[in-house]
């Protein structure tokens, strides 16, 4: 997530049973980063054996754009470059697999009415249709940039977007080719709503969406998702959606159960998406379902709580072995926040995750959500994404909701915060 176009890396990062690079291999020209108070890597065989793999009293050995080296400081390779973590947790950075970042306008007027007692319904992404189709690409793209410049900040270093607030087919292929510029994470979602321009004639939007506007979207995406709700798409259309996408060369993803009980996540298991997003109203068949699966249940609690909807239960879908993914799921109606400790206070307090399971959900588990295994963990050969807590543990991300934490962020071996 940069400036840039960010690189896709899906060859497979060194694996958790991989022993760490050893001191002799690391290169004088690395940077190591040591008095690290409590080091996170998602290894359990580098560090303490539980999943987030803990090293106290540790250091971690940057080279060029990949993680060289961890474990204990007393350990460490020598170096040239050395940086004094001041007894403060080192963490992976922050993967975020599901955003909506390509619109203009916000729906402040929304939210008031919404917090004033009226309730949500999807029918209010077509506001920001509205605005985004009204704005210019240099709008757009600046949009685009300052929303994953401040989610950078927060410590976010990889960021999934899609577009979704065209909903035809120059304005769908302009939000994808925006977005492209700016990460690899690129879903195509022209299946957002019904298009207003064919709010009476559903079937011909979805023929629509599976013919020119997934030809004239593909090439600048890597995924295709659907909102498979009630008031948006039923499962028939979207499987149709999902397998027109799919034969294109785009991976399926789903926005599954959000609103109410639905066949969105047996349709993602069914189709192998990558995740089921929301999963808020699941039934037993839904969780066993995600559990004997490959697909991740990624769940997004700024939604309720920027909607006051029931909370997902996250607690129930670990104690059954689903994979569990923590995302913001940052857009103009539902849940305007870029900020994933936010989100990892909320799934603490309020879907009863531990503050070890919510900080795994927010780095490996989104890895998960987008099938990549060079992010989201601390592991020798895995990309140089990690954050600098101002903390002694990562537990402070939810015992203290709110405070500006991340201290400093290195982005594939880059200081940029």
């Amino acid at each position: 997530m940069n400036s840039g176009h960010e690189t896709t890396n899906n060859a497979p990062a060194t694996t958790n049973n991989a022993p760490a690079t050893t001191n002799s291999a690391v290169a004088a020209t690395a940077t190591v980063i040591t008095n690290i108070a409590s080091l996170v890597t998602n290894d359990p065989s580098l560090g303490d054996g539980t999943p987030l793999g803990l090293i106290q009293d540790a250091a971690v050995v940057i080279d060029g754009d990949r993680i060289a080296w961890v474990g204990e400081k007393s350990k460490a390779p020598a170096t040239d470059n050395r940086l004094d973590a001041g007894g403060r947790a080192v963490i992976p950075g922050f993967v975020d697999s599901h955003s909506h970042l390509v619109f203009a306008g916000d729906r402040t007027a929304e939210f008031n009415a919404r917090m004033s007692g009226q309730p949500y319904a999807a029918g209010g992404i077509r506001t920001t249709v509205a605005a985004t189709r009204a704005a210019t690409d240099a709008q757009l793209d600046a949009n685009v940039a300052r929303y994953l410049a401040e989610a950078l900040r927060q410590g976010t270093t990889v960021m999934e977007t899609k577009s979704g607030y065209g909903l035809t087919v120059e304005d769908e292929a302009r939000a994808l080719r925006i977005a492209a510029r700016h990460t690899d994470e690129v879903t195509f979602l022209g299946a957002h709503i019904v298009s207003p321009d064919h709010a009476d004639d559903p079937a011909t939007y979805v023929a629509l969406v599976t013919g020119d506007m997934l030809d004239a979207c593909a090439p600048y995406a890597r995924w295709v998702d659907v909102f498979c709700e009630k008031g948006a798409f039923d499962g028939d259309q979207a499987r149709a959606i999902l397998t027109a996408g799919r034969s294109r060369g785009l991976l399926p993803r789903v926005h599954a159960n959000q609103l109410t009980h639905g066949p969105g996540v047996q349709l993602a298991v069914e189709l192998d998406a990558a995740s089921a997003d929301h999963c808020t109203h699941l039934t037993d068949a839904d969780v066993d379902a995600l559990a004997n699966s490959a697909t991740v249940a990624t769940l997004l609690p700024g939604a309720e709580f920027s909607t006051r909807a029931e909370w997902p239960d996250a607690r129930r879908l670990i104690d059954a072995g689903a994979t569990v993914a923590l995302s913001t799921d940052c857009n103009p109606g539902s849940s305007f926040t870029s900020s994933v400790p936010f989100c990892i206070a909320l799934a603490v307090r309020d879907m009863g995750m531990t503050p070890d399971e919510a900080l795994w959900s927010a780095t490996a588990g989104g890895a998960a959500a987008l099938r990549r295994t060079d992010v989201g963990r601390l592991t020798p050969g895995a990309r140089a994404d990690l954050v600098l807590l101002d903390a002694p543990s990562h537990v402070h991300l939810a015992y203290r909701p709110g405070v500006p934490l991340v201290s400093q962020v290195w982005r594939s071996g880059r200081r940029t915060v």
